[in-house]
């Protein structure tokens, strides 16, 4: 439900942003604004601007498939422009990914999953460790020097700042921005606004949070096919995991 629920979330998201393909910081901000952010197109070419930044983007985003959209329509849901069905899409969808995400939350944290898998243990965080455990992913050595497979049955310092990060940070970001930009929400809880600093801030930092929580998809998928992509799903489905053999007996633990 949290997968179908984030690309829902994330191509009705990217329909929305059509309909306004700019982002600014602040309360404000129309056509003539000054964007930190742009997609656009110029006859049948597409370009993305950050600052004063230009590049060319052609054929991906900007301009498109005949498309003058900042998304084409492989993208985004529905994939015809339209707006209002878009955010009909977004809102049920959030609720798909808000609730068993609150629910998630009290269960860590009544169960001790918070405190006993996911909080990485001072030694852990020391400069030394993280660095040596960035060098074993980017070798593609997730558990070097774990011949008895312990470490495959736990997340090592990289997976607990990640899924810290998008449990407790992107994810309530995204939700918590998503609802400041809301009139309704706005008059219920005028906070909010001041929060983030007015809606055209919220809007940028929504956008952040769901490019980031794209980017952890992509890369933890990246991961499951590295590590073996049988072995993961069937730890998903069934909570076994083959682990490694210890080179010493050839057995496994």
């Amino acid at each position: 439900m949290n997968a179908v629920s984030v690309v829902v979330l994330l191509m009705s998201g990217l329909m929305i942003f059509n309909a306004h393909p700019r982002l600014y910081w602040g309360k404000y901000g129309a056509n003539w604004d000054a964007a930190w952010l742009q997609i656009g197109s110029r006859g049948q070419s597409g370009y993305l601007r950050v600052g004063g930044f230009e590049v060319p983007t052609t054929g991906v985003v900007g301009y498109a498939n005949g498309q003058g959209y900042a998304f084409p329509s492989w993208m985004t849901i529905p994939s015809s422009y339209n707006l209002a069905d878009a955010r009909e899409w977004h809102f049920f969808f959030a609720w798909g990914l808000v609730v068993p995400g609150i629910a998630y939350w009290f269960w860590s944290i009544a169960r001790g999953h918070l405190r006993r898998d996911l909080v990485p243990s001072r030694n852990e965080m020391t400069p030394r460790n993280l660095w040596r455990d960035v060098k074993r992913h980017a070798r593609l050595r997730f558990h070097e020097g774990d011949p008895a497979g312990e470490g495959a049955r736990r997340y090592n310092v990289l997976q607990k700042l990640s899924y810290l990060g998008v449990i407790f940070l992107a994810l309530p970001l995204a939700a918590l921005t998503g609802m400041t930009m809301s009139p309704g929400i706005n008059a219920a809880w005028p906070w909010l606004l001041d929060l983030f600093g007015g809606r055209q801030s919220a809007r940028s930092l929504h956008f952040i949070a769901a490019a980031a929580l794209a980017l952890f998809i992509l890369i933890h998928l990246a991961m499951v096919v590295l590590a073996g992509p049988w072995n993961e799903l069937r730890s998903i489905v069934t909570g076994w995991y083959r682990v490694p053999r210890d080179p010493a007996t050839g057995e496994r633990t």
